[in-house]
């Protein structure tokens, strides 16, 4: 607000004009300077001077031919003396006129008024002098002329002379003259204290004293004239100055206020000092001689000094008073502009803050969104709680102007009134909103208790062994355990349902209305199934049967979920077979399959409900923490505001940061997120959201392959205070980088969040979706993995997209020989082996040696140096070498050149032969479906029409009868690769039989009848009870399943149901399950065990039977599964 200073200084400027008015007629009094009486009492003292001043004339006022000694006539006429002074007429007109002028403004002007007498001592001098003085001061004297008394020549000639000449020309000098021929005769006129010891009188008078006492009074009066005119600029400034619009013009201006301030009053302390030394100088006679009698002029200017230090004290009084009120004036607008600017800088904020909660929900759809939201409101309320102390505080700063009588009154009230009213807002809606978040909380959590008491209490009624209820004992505990169980139902279930929803009225949504039903009906449910299990105890404990063996579809084990108080987290995720498997009761009086096979299908819905909200709630949360990167610090690097704390190394370097991550928060939040709430009743179905957006998942591969570079960059800057400031703000315990690793974690999460569906989904109609979308997800983090690896290729001068899909990557130890070489170099290199990396894509295997691994996290992944390539068009392979279960072969240009590979397992050497198969195998596929092509176009086909791939494989065919042979083994073959090709490295299902090769040629052999039985044959055989020999390692896969390592001697007890056999290990003895598929390939018979017997009863060969053959492919060849 700008405003004029005039109504401020207003008054202090009538009483400064004042003071100064007077300052101006005591300098007046001084210096006799006339003036316009027209004038205003301000402009007095700044008029300017026309006459001298001592220090002007004082050469003049040395020669002495005129003074005033200060005496009186007998009117009170002031008395100028003309002493002897031979060279009067020599002396030039404007010396005489300024000594003259200047003598005759000192009197008052009563004095003056009254007129001058004139002394003229000429009685050492002739009578034409004095004639010729009398005419120049009749001509020149400025003043008024009472009397002129003159002291004639004493010589009798001139004395003579001048009486009878004077007598002749008394009317030329018209002014009244009197001839005196003694200071007798002067002294009656003029009193002889009034004169001078030169005129006979008593006065003393020393000329130079009298010079340098009006020098210093004039030079008084002009400093007080001067600081006079400064005071009324100063004041005139001040009255023409407007109020600045902000903070620092308003500091600036108070300085320079405050500068002239302390200029003015250091000259109105010099002033009064100097006037203080002049009146100790008037006033010195007075101390030396207290007799001592001042002349006239001394009292009068006496009386004119001290007059005029007075005023000069009443004036700096008045402008301390003065300047008081303009310096409060400033200090009021400074204050003012401080509240305005924090009151700009707080109400944004608050608007802000206001906007941000009404971004939060009272609705939740679940305890741990509640839970969330209700953190994040929390979180979001401490920052709100020091915006709103900020906007009290400032209320109250303000109330405090307005208390102090501020100026701007009117202008603060109102803003005063705002903040506390929006602060007032904001505070009720953050307590409605706490209020109602902690309500639905009260309600979810009582919702999950009364569901979490009915999945205990159908876990209880599933995990109840069956056989210990056939006898009455058991039947009667059971029954007890049950109704112990029931009566904890009135403190976990919900009672009325009116009174839920007349006490969660304003909480419930339609959603949650639909949570409650179920909630109600899950209990009717759970109490139904108890009210029939009790039924069939009540009559088992009321008649004795017969015990009935069960048909159990494993023995008793203790499982880890045996205890109904255990945490839900571990029952959502763990192993759960005494759930998940089917329980039947073969109770003989009322007990059905059928109410098994509900109780069942209802726990397996619990299970995949459990899953489905794990995914739903880590999914949003993922979200909001993208969110709260993105805002947090992505956004923040932006801010102009925050750019003084980001480091040049960082500057421009976002995209590098953070990678695509905006774009996986774009997609997350605008579409995955909300299609995966569509399946949330429904999660077997789920796969089919994850098969839909497969697509767009592949967007994490750019954020990985981003990360090395990402994780390099934050290393460089981590310790700066940008982050710091960014953390501190957000409240994060975990810097970036913990939160930057967030997308990695979540596309691995959810393989594993569909594993646990999928195990909770079988028979269901989504189970194949599930399956695919498993598969396909482990296919994306595998093509993850490939592509870092894939990008960390240095020297090969290729394109590498133009070998295709990358199939499989690996390091494995390498030996090379070389047919035609050296047989030394063959020699050695059997030896030797090297640490190669190996690169299979569709069209080419790429051999790299891996370098160092340096730095740390992301950077210490390391770089492959390329060495070698071969075409997969001109290569042959094979399967097994020189007995070594680990170890294949992959050779060119008819063996020429051979590389002998060996893997870290034998299951990774499998996996990497079934691909290499299947490609080889696909690519003869392209060749034939080209040559029968080329067959249609000819009536009589060339029985060479097939010579191309003929000639490119290394093995010898003896006619057209076996290669036809050859021909539909590949076919057979092709069939097979398809569904063995799958490229897993761990698990039952990833151990292949162990194959030596006994006969040599030249190191090598191929062979045409495998050992390996077709799928028919395995499918045919079945494992019967006994002990067996394992033959290859197996971690378990669950807590139930049971790990074995090869040499191990293992027992097989009983069949369960889906393939499983329960397994006793008699070298640890533990016992788990393992499922049938895995055994047939792990095991062997021991000399003391039964045989394994086929589908028709007759004995089979042993498992891990060798053969003298190995498994040779090649290009374009036979190829044998």
């Amino acid at each position: 607000m700008t405003m004029s200073l005039l109504e401020l200084i207003q008054e202090g400027r009538e009483v400064l004009s004042g003071l100064l008015h007077s300052l101006s007629i005591s300098i007046s009094l001084l210096t006799r300077h006339t003036h316009s009486r027209s004038s205003g009492p301000t402009d007095d003292i700044l008029q300017r001077e026309d006459g001298p001043f001592a220090a002007e004339i004082g050469h003049e006022l040395q020669k002495q031919f005129a003074i005033l000694p200060g005496g009186r006539g007998m009117n009170g006429n002031p008395i100028i003396v003309f002493p002897e002074f031979p060279d009067f007429s020599e002396l030039e007109e404007e010396e005489v006129q300024n000594v003259l002028s200047y003598l005759s403004s000192i009197p008052s002007v009563a004095a003056s008024g009254v007129g001058f007498n004139l002394v003229i001592d000429r009685r050492l001098d002739r009578w034409a002098a004095v004639r010729a003085t009398l005419l120049r001061i009749a001509g020149s004297f400025p003043g008024n002329l009472h009397l002129v008394l003159v002291l004639r020549p004493t010589t009798l000639l001139q004395r003579t002379l001048s009486d009878f000449l004077f007598k002749y020309n008394r009317d030329e000098f018209k002014m009244k003259v009197v001839m005196l021929s003694s200071v007798t005769e002067l002294h009656a006129y003029i009193d002889p204290g009034q004169l001078t010891t030169e005129l006979g009188g008593t006065q003393e008078y020393c000329h130079d004293s009298w010079i340098s006492h009006r020098t210093a009074i004039e030079a008084f009066a002009l400093m007080v004239k001067t600081t006079a005119q400064t005071l009324q600029a100063f004041g005139t400034e001040l009255a023409e100055t407007e109020l600045p619009n902000d903070a620092e013009a308003t500091i600036n201006l108070l300085h320079t206020h405050t500068l002239k301030k302390d200029k003015m009053k250091e000259d109105l302390q010099v002033a009064l000092s100097q006037g203080g030394r002049l009146l100790e100088c008037i006033n010195e006679p007075l101390q030396t001689d207290p007799e001592y009698s001042m002349t006239y002029d001394e009292l009068e200017n006496l009386a004119t000094v001290q007059r005029l230090l007075g005023q000069l004290d009443e004036t700096q009084t008045a402008f301390d008073d003065f300047w008081e009120r303009h310096h409060t004036k400033l200090e009021q607008c400074l204050q003012l502009r401080h509240f305005e600017k924090h009151f700009r800088e707080v109400r944004p904020q608050l608007d802000v803050t206001s906007e941000r909660l009404s971004g939060f929900s009272e609705v939740s759809v679940s305890p741990a969104h509640a839970e969330h939201v209700l953190r994040e409101l929390s979180s979001h309320e401490d920052k709100a709680c020091d915006v709103l102390d900020r906007a009290l505080s400032l209320a109250s700063e303000g109330d405090r102007l307005i208390e102090n009588s501020h100026y701007a009154e009117d202008s603060i009230r109102p803003k005063c009134s705002e903040l506390r009213g929006v602060c007032e807002e904001i505070s009720s809606t953050l307590r409605n909103k706490k209020s109602l978040l902690l309500t639905a909380l009260e309600l979810h959590h009582a919702l999950e208790k009364a569901s979490r008491w009915c999945e205990d209490g159908i876990f209880l009624l599933a995990s109840q062994p069956v056989d210990r209820c056939q006898s009455q004992d058991g039947a009667e505990a059971a029954l007890q355990e049950l109704e112990r169980y029931l009566d904890t139902a009135p403190l976990h279930t919900l009672a009325d349902r009116s009174a839920i929803c007349c006490q969660y009225e304003a909480v419930l949504t339609t959603q949650l209305m639909d949570q409650v039903e179920r909630v109600f009906q899950k209990q009717i449910s759970v109490q139904e199934m108890f009210e029939k299990r009790r039924i069939s105890l009540k009559k088992l404990a009321a008649k004795q049967t017969r015990p009935v063996q069960p048909v159990a579809p494993r023995p008793e084990v203790k499982s880890p979920l045996s205890s109904p108080n255990q945490e839900r987290k571990e029952r959502r995720y763990s192993a759960d077979n005494a759930i998940c498997k089917k329980v039947e009761s073969p109770i003989h009086n009322g007990g059905t399959r059928h109410a098994s096979l509900s109780e069942e299908e209802e726990n397996l819905a619990v299970l995949r409900r459990h899953v489905m909200n794990e995914l739903l709630e880590t999914e949003r949360a993922y979200v909001e923490e993208l969110l709260c990167v993105l805002e947090g610090y992505a956004a923040e690097m932006d801010n102009p505001a925050m750019a003084h704390l980001i480091p040049s190394t960082l500057l421009s370097k976002k995209v590098v940061l953070f990678g695509n991550m905006s774009e996986i928060y774009q997609f997350h939040k605008r579409t995955f997120l909300k299609e995966l709430e569509a399946y949330t009743d429904c999660p077997e179905l789920v796969g089919r959201c994850f098969l839909e957006r497969m697509k767009d998942l592949q967007i994490y591969e750019a954020y990985c392959q981003n990360k090395p570079r990402s994780e390099s960059l934050w290393r460089q800057c981590s310790d700066c205070a940008f982050f710091q400031e960014c953390q501190k703000k957000l409240e994060h315990k975990l810097g970036l980088d913990s939160y930057l690793l967030k997308p990695v974690q979540r596309i691995t999460k959810y393989q594993l969040l569909l594993k646990e569906l999928l195990k909770y989904s079988k028979g269901c109609d989504g189970c194949d979706d599930l399956q695919e979308a498993l598969s396909s997800i482990l296919g994306i983090l595998k093509a993850v993995n490939d592509s870092m690896h894939l990008i960390a290729i240095t020297g090969y001068e290729g394109n590498l997209s133009e070998l295709g899909r990358l199939l499989m990557q690996g390091s494995f130890s390498v030996w090379t020989e070389h047919k035609k070489g050296h047989a030394k170099v063959k020699d050695l290199a059997r030896f030797k082996p090297m640490q190669r990396h190996l690169f299979l894509h569709q069209k080419a295997l790429l051999f790299c040696k891996r370098r160092e691994e340096n730095g740390e996290g992301y950077e210490k992944a390391p770089s492959y140096s390329f060495k070698h390539s071969l075409s997969m068009s001109a290569v042959g392979f094979t399967e097994n070498a020189k007995g070594d279960n680990k170890k294949f072969e992959i050779w060119c240009n008819s063996r020429d050149e051979v590389f002998i590979v060996q893997a870290p397992t034998p299951e990774i050497k499998t996996a990497w032969v079934n691909e290499i198969r299947k490609v080889l195998t696909q690519q003869l596929k392209a060749c034939r479906d080209a040559s029968q092509q080329k067959s249609s176009d000819s009536v009589f086909p060339s029985p060479n029409s097939n010579n191309t791939s003929i000639s490119l494989s290394p093995f010898r065919s003896s006619g057209q009868k076996n290669q036809k042979k050859q021909e539909e083994k590949k076919a057979e073959t092709s069939m097979m690769s398809d569904s063995s090709s799958s490229p897993k490295h761990k698990g039952w299902n990833k151990a292949s039989l162990s194959v030596d090769a006994s006969e040599e040629n030249d190191g090598y052999s191929s062979s045409e009848d495998p050992i390996n039985s077709d799928a028919e044959d395995e499918g045919g055989r079945k494992l019967a009870p006994g002990k067996y020999t394992v033959v290859a390692d197996c971690e378990k896969a669950g807590p139930q399943e049971l790990s074995v390592k090869s040499g191990d001697m293992v027992q097989l007890i009983r069949e369960g149901e889906e393939g499983q056999w329960f397994v006793k290990n008699l070298r640890s003895s533990k016992e788990g399950w393992v499922a049938a598929a895995n055994l047939l390939s792990l095991i062997s018979e021991s000399k003391s065990s039964q045989s394994l017997s086929s589908s028709d009863g007759s004995v089979s060969g042993n498992l891990s039977t060798s053969s003298s053959c190995s498994e040779t492919y090649t290009s374009f060849s036979d190829i044998k599964p």
